[in-house]
């Protein structure tokens, strides 16, 4: 399959998905498929590969390439800031199945791949799919491109339309730390849960407010994510988002 981003740039899809586990930073909101782990190793990855990146002010998502093979090494997605309602959310197609694959791009010079919109959470949060606008949902998607373990691109008229991850609580993590391979508590996946309710819904905005109700439910989340004694390289990587607006405002 061939995709077109930002207009004029072009790959094709490979049958080599990236070796590489995902990482899902709470704090920053974003999941990284990267082989860095620390900042000086991200410029020097950067400096070594082209492709879509961060510049100044500018936050785009990344695709990362090798300027030898043209194949995909990297990639780093932002989660989109608005949530869709639930009537949106259920509207996600089940099809196509993600298939594993990787992509070659059709030239080495950098282009820019916008970020998304729209944030669609599957019943329990089993799901994140993020989506270029709600109008993907008006259509059938072409295809879903799998490109490391649990993300997979969503592909509409030859385009990425969105990408998704699949059992995000599995891949929480801090900074450039590699997630727990051990499977997530139940405990954390609730708690996960409470977490995004608390970015993605008006409460933030009630936190921020000072409502005296919103700032009690902080302040709950804060004393169990900070008493959870299983999964703590989970709970932590909540609690730093958390932790903050509890300093901030609570």
């Amino acid at each position: 399959m061939r995709l077109t981003l930002d207009g004029d740039w072009t790959a094709a899809t490979t049958g080599e998905p990236l070796g590489l586990t995902p990482s899902f930073n709470f704090r920053d909101f974003c999941v990284r498929i990267v082989p860095y782990k620390n900042v000086d190793e991200r410029g020097q990855f950067l400096m070594s590969t082209f492709g879509s990146a961060a510049w100044l002010w500018d936050t785009p998502d990344e695709l990362r390439f090798d300027p030898v093979s043209r194949e995909l090494v990297g990639a780093e997605f932002q989660i989109a800031s608005d949530a869709a309602t639930a009537d949106d959310c259920a509207r996600v197609p089940a099809t196509p199945l993600a298939q594993p694959g990787g992509l070659r791009a059709e030239e080495a010079r950098d282009f820019r791949l916008e970020v998304t919109t729209e944030l669609c959470r599957a019943p329990g949060d089993t799901v994140l799919t993020c989506l270029r606008d709600l109008d993907v949902l008006d259509e059938p998607l072409e295809a879903r491109i799998s490109i490391a373990p649990d993300v997979a691109l969503l592909v509409q008229h030859g385009t990425v339309a969105g990408w998704s991850l699949t059992d995000p609580v599995r891949y929480l993590t801090s900074g450039f730390a590699d997630p727990d391979p051990a499977p997530p508590a139940p405990a954390t996946r609730l708690l996960f849960t409470q977490c995004l309710d608390l970015i993605t819904t008006s409460l933030l905005d009630e936190v921020r407010d000072r409502n005296p109700v919103a700032l009690t439910r902080l302040r709950t989340l804060d004393r169990a994510l900070r008493h959870q004694r299983e999964d703590r390289h989970r709970a932590d990587a909540l609690l730093a988002f958390v932790a903050e607006l509890v300093e901030d405002y609570g």
